[in-house]
């Protein structure tokens, strides 16, 4: 029987019942609700506790139109962050939405300061990019009823976090196809992060495309940068100053891309008479290169503003039929590619 009362029980309870099992205050159920710092840790542990044992959820207050949207990158400073970003204000413009941006300097997991400052704020959800949230972080921001969508997300999300992100496989399989059908059988990649969900994505589709034909990889050329200009700039020229250089590299991000090209350039190598070299998200800056870098398009800006559409959804309440999305990727051929020199 006390099984049956607890089930019915289950995401009906309110403040006064988590109090009252806890043996705290209301107003102590409360502070730990509204992401208050004048709780014990021990008090707010079993607050918590008892919050997602009943799947406490408080109502929403706010509806579209009338508040913000958090839009939290891991870090800024790039093209690609500004493709985002662009993407999420033309949705968030249409109902006049706010969006406030913020950044993690680069952490993979925001401190836990961070999401008590967003349960303060109580805005109308969060969009995470490049980053996400830890399980108890995830439910405290459900308990407020503050939705999260994630952007091309880090690492394998939980199934109930609703995900937009493009085929970063297919992008890595499509990007060296171009290269061998070229003729190229010597390639490096440089790659994202190793801990970085889409860069190993991309990287499997690297090698996939060589076990198709039967290519064998130098594992010597495979290398993990950090998606920006440096990262390309010094595995490049490590890549290029070799006896038994790469004939191409598929660069992983058109900024690592870019930092390929001047190591090239620095080192007298024509691209892409000596070396073709492939980047990946198309970014505007891309075609106004010299060359006009061969990339893979990454649809930054729809990926931003379905992923902003989806979070308004939940934040009116209204169910989502999927809980993730990947767009389409497609090579994008400029001046970068060509066959290589011995052919």
């Amino acid at each position: 029987m006390a099984e049956k009362r607890s089930s019915a029980a289950l995401g009906s309870a309110t403040i006064a019942t988590i109090a009252r099992e806890v043996g705290v205050s209301s107003a102590t159920v409360s502070k730990v609700l509204n992401g208050r710092s004048d709780v014990a840790a021990v008090t707010r542990a079993r607050v918590e506790a008892s919050l997602q044992r009943h799947r406490y959820r408080r109502r929403a207050r706010r509806a579209p139109g009338e508040g913000q949207i958090d839009l939290v990158f891991h870090e800024f400073g790039s093209d690609w962050a500004l493709e985002i970003i662009r993407g999420v204000e033309a949705v968030a413009a249409l109902t006049g939405v706010n969006v406030m941006l913020s950044q993690l300097s680069a952490a993979r997991r925001p401190p836990q300061s961070w999401v008590d400052a967003v349960v303060a704020r109580r805005p109308l959800g969060v969009l995470l990019v490049m980053c996400n949230l830890t399980d108890p972080q995830r439910q405290q921001l459900q308990r407020q009823s503050i939705p999260v969508v994630v952007i091309d997300t880090d690492s394998a999300s939980v199934a109930s976090v609703p995900t937009v992100g493009s085929n970063n496989w297919n992008g890595g399989l499509i990007a060296t196809r171009h290269l061998l059908d070229l003729g190229h059988r010597r390639i490096a990649v440089i790659s994202g992060p190793r801990d970085v969900l889409c860069a190993r994505a991309r990287t499997a589709g690297f090698r996939c495309a060589h076990e198709e034909l039967g290519v064998p990889i130098d594992a010597t050329l495979i290398r993990h940068g950090n998606f920006h200009l440096d990262a390309g700039y010094t595995h490049g020229i490590e890549l290029l100053s070799r006896s038994d250089r790469p004939s191409a590299i598929f660069a992983g991000s058109d900024l690592q891309a870019l930092g390929v090209l001047r190591a090239a350039r620095q080192l007298g190598l024509d691209v892409p008479g000596d070396v073709s070299v492939v980047g990946y998200d198309n970014l505007p800056l891309s075609a106004w290169v010299g060359p006009a870098l061969t990339t893979v398009n990454q649809p930054l800006r729809d990926m931003a503003g379905t992923a902003a559409q989806m979070l308004l959804d939940l934040a009116r309440g209204n169910a989502l039929p999927t809980s993730r999305i990947d767009l389409v990727a497609e090579l994008v051929i400029r001046e970068s590619t060509a066959p290589p020199p011995h052919s």
